[in-house]
């Protein structure tokens, strides 16, 4: 009689090895565990999508000046209304500073085994992780990635300084500074676009809430079987995404995956459920998901999560008054901070479940 596979009893041995996927991926195997498997039905259309039309770029060079504004305003609009995502370029970072993020991460995760291993830890509620898979232990499978976090805002989340590992804690302290002024500036222009003062979604606490992501994605030696990261929506506010130039970043759009093409310097963004709920269904948060990795380099993702804070466990949180009318009535439910973090921490990433739970 055929032994009855655990999966759970594979997952937690994995787990407690401490080498993640970049463990695995150097010991040079040749096939992948079974804990990282797709059903058939999830993978069948895992490939490089063969029209790559990219996703909308928009250039900032000129936000600042009041006749060229109004015209990024309806770029990022229309971006945000049809795609979720968009890339800009000139946005006024020093490629010094992004460079010196991406490399101190890949050093990171490419440092010997042993001394990675002491700081992987397995904890989302708060203050410096590193593991394989934030959802590990309740996804249905494992997919090809490591990672790391650091939670930044509010202060009674955020580590000591000390905590932050010295090989990326000064490039952090940049990138994050220059990474916040940036979202202020995206933000005020999504403001914008809903017809609102460009201080409107920062007064209501939506970015108070920082999360810090350094992702890796090594080789995988059979990238037909797995993903580097589900198909999902993000369930926060905002994110920026600052990737290599490793391709493998895939969004849905018109029912198809299509490619995104990493931009030298460019820095992509995209909308989360929260903000689709809160602009009443104005933009979008759309299904995007990571191929795994058939390159020899690395794929390296550096994302800053933005998400609302000062949020009271009995407050609730819905599509904003002034943009529901008789005319345009509220598309979704108003929801508590309950609901919100247990529709995340429950199960494994999904698409759109949030969204999908809230309308009406």
């Amino acid at each position: 009689m055929a032994a009855v596979y655990d999966r759970m009893k594979e997952v937690k041995e994995f787990d407690e090895s401490k080498i993640g996927v970049k463990g695995l991926s150097d010991s040079r195997i040749s096939t992948i565990p079974r804990i990282f498997i797709h059903p058939p039905e999830k993978i069948s259309d895992v490939a490089s999508s063969p029209e790559c039309v990219g996703i909308p770029v928009i250039d900032l060079s000129h936000v600042q000046l009041p006749d060229k504004r109004a015209a990024i305003v309806e770029q990022i609009r229309e971006a945000a209304s049809s795609w979720g995502f968009f890339q800009v370029i000139n946005h006024g970072i020093p490629s010094t500073v992004l460079d010196e993020i991406i490399a101190a991460i890949k050093g990171f995760h490419e440092q010997p085994q042993e001394l990675k291993a002491a700081h992987y830890v397995r904890d989302e509620h708060g203050g410096v992780t590193f593991s394989s898979n934030h959802d590990l232990l309740r996804s249905q499978a494992a997919t090809w990635h490591d990672y790391i976090s650091v939670w930044l805002a509010p202060a009674a989340v955020a580590p000591p300084a000390d905590r932050i590992p010295a090989m990326y804690r000064s490039e952090l302290a940049a990138w994050d500074k220059h990474a916040v002024e940036l979202g202020e500036i995206v933000a005020g222009l999504l403001s914008e676009g809903l017809g609102l003062d460009p201080k409107r979604l920062k007064e209501l606490s939506l970015f108070e809430t920082r999360i810090f992501g350094g992702m890796f994605y090594p080789y995988c030696p059979q990238p037909d079987l797995t993903v580097g990261l589900s198909d999902h929506t993000d369930p926060g506010v905002l994110t920026i995404l600052l990737p290599n130039q490793v391709w493998g970043l895939q969004v849905m759009h018109g029912g198809k995956w299509v490619d995104v093409k990493p931009l030298p310097g460019g820095l992509i963004f995209n909308i989360g459920d929260f903000l689709e709920i809160v602009s009443n269904g104005e933009y979008r948060s759309v299904q995007h998901r990571v191929l795994a990795n058939s390159h020899k380099e690395p794929r390296i993702s550096i994302v800053h999560w933005f998400d609302v804070g000062n949020w009271g466990d009995s407050d609730e949180q819905g599509p904003l008054p002034e943009l529901v009318s008789q005319e345009k009535p509220a598309r979704y439910r108003r929801f508590t901070k309950k609901e919100y973090v247990e529709n995340f921490y429950s199960k494994g990433l999904d698409s759109k479940s949030l969204v999908e739970k809230l309308k009406l």
